[in-house]
């Protein structure tokens, strides 16, 4: 078990810039995508992270070619039926519930039991929110008691296009559908609430068979079968998820200025800005481009003088899922009451995000008022941890790992801060990148 320690380590205030590592859920789809590409496909600053070398690692094992050499991936497309399925496979998705909850769209053709496996986080994940649909269309599942990993699929070759409600906010189970729908004959329909749609805007750029239409805060798409996927050469554009964790250090650390460069704005992704900005933090993007239908750009942070608390708007969840752990810390420092809601879908996470972002906040010091969809936080603007906090037994939860560190660098104290190799599946540059920050 590895640990690392803090001591009273507050950050000196900094005027830095940096770039992140590459977005994980945009690697993730360009390894599935790319893999039922007609030839090479090639991608530059790849995250290669547990979550996506476990995506590569899975497309090897139905058939396809694979090379990385520094900071490049080439994958070698054998067309949108080229998987070689045999008997006894076994896909293991680890920590990612994006790889595994989206490859079960890609898997319900195949002719051969495939086993689904994960590690302890992802197994105690709700896996019926996807095997529900894709069973519709003909697939067969067998599931563990809790409805939980492992499980295991055998795909139907008379697919039968669906209709269906994703009423959760879930990019995960709308891209599942998506990607099933474009392995099936006929029109699937699919009223999804807002959410990432990294899935659509790659589904557009490749010209597939997908049709968008906005009502309120619901999306209506239409996705028939897709017969080619021409070649994908993508430069990864930095991860604002990633990001998130050193816009918030920015605005707890006195004094400071800090430009990201080249991150993934899309609007999608973008609500922890949103939230932010409405708590007084300075924000803004500088040379934005649109790249791919992905707008790209460059954040600038400057911590602000005085932090405001925030009723947050419900509509403003489902851009920053990700990202309420470290927004929690800023509500901490804020003047007065801040209150989130409907938040049920963060316990929906590597681990229940919602009782440890109370739980890290009560360590701290700060008091709140939880339930199982709402919390309540009461800021003090005048914190300074004088006493030790332990953090461990999260379930390895890199994003609990990575906001223990930005709350110890933040606001003081004596800190240990277990399983330090969380950071593995999504960030692996992170402690890197905060020791820059420190010079």
């Amino acid at each position: 078990m590895k640990q690392i320690f803090y001591n009273k380590a507050v950050i000196n205030n900094f005027k830095k810039k940096i770039t992140v590592s590459g977005d994980k859920s945009i690697s993730i789809r360009w390894v599935l995508f790319a893999s039922l590409a007609s030839g090479i496909s090639s991608a530059s600053n790849l995250l290669l992270s547990e979550d996506v070398l476990a995506a590569i690692s899975s497309i090897k094992k139905l058939g396809i070619k694979v090379k990385i050499y520094r900071n490049k991936c080439l994958i070698y497309g054998k067309g949108i039926n080229g998987f070689k399925y045999k008997k006894n496979i076994t896909i293991d998705a680890k920590n990612s519930g994006t790889l595994g909850r989206l490859i079960l769209g890609l898997l319900i053709n195949s002719p051969y039991e495939i086993k689904l496996v994960g590690d302890q986080s992802l197994s105690k994940r709700d896996f019926t929110r996807v095997t529900i649909p894709l069973g519709k269309f003909g697939a067969k599942f067998k599931l563990s008691k809790n409805k939980t990993l492992p499980l295991t699929i055998q795909g139907s070759s008379n697919l039968k296009p669906i209709k269906y409600f994703e009423s959760k906010g879930s990019a995960q189970c709308k891209s599942s559908v998506i990607l099933a729908g474009l392995r099936t004959s006929g029109t699937t329909l699919i009223k999804a609430k807002k959410s990432r749609n990294h899935t659509e805007l790659l589904c557009r750029y490749l010209q597939l068979p997908l049709k968008i239409s906005n009502k309120k805060n619901i999306d209506l798409i239409e996705v028939n079968k897709a017969e080619y996927i021409k070649p994908i050469k993508y430069n990864i554009p930095s991860d604002i998820s990633s990001s998130a964790f050193f816009i918030v250090l920015t605005a707890l650390t006195k004094n400071s200025e800090l430009i990201i460069k080249n991150v993934n704005i899309n609007p999608s992704r973008t609500g922890v800005i949103t939230i932010l900005k409405k708590m007084g933090i300075k924000i803004n993007f500088k040379n934005i481009k649109n790249y791919k239908g992905e707008l790209i750009g460059d954040i600038f942070i400057r911590s602000p003088n005085k932090i405001k608390s925030i009723n947050c708007p419900k509509k403003l969840n489902s851009g920053a899922i990700d990202e309420f752990l470290v927004i929690f810390l800023v509500a901490a420092k804020a003047s007065g009451t801040s209150y989130f809601k409907g938040l049920s879908e963060l316990n929906q996470k590597e681990s229940p995000r919602l009782f440890w972002g109370a739980k890290i906040l009560n360590l701290m010091g700060i008091k709140t008022i939880t339930d199982e969809d709402s919390i309540k936080i009461f800021g003090n603007p005048n914190l300074n941890i004088n006493k030790k906090i332990i953090i461990k037994n999260y379930l390895k939860d890199h994003r609990v790992f990575m906001t223990s560190v930005i709350a110890a660098l933040s606001f003081g104290g004596d800190w240990e801060i277990h399983d330090k190799d969380s950071i593995n599946t999504s960030f692996p540059k992170f402690l890197n990148i905060i020791e820059n920050l420190k010079k």
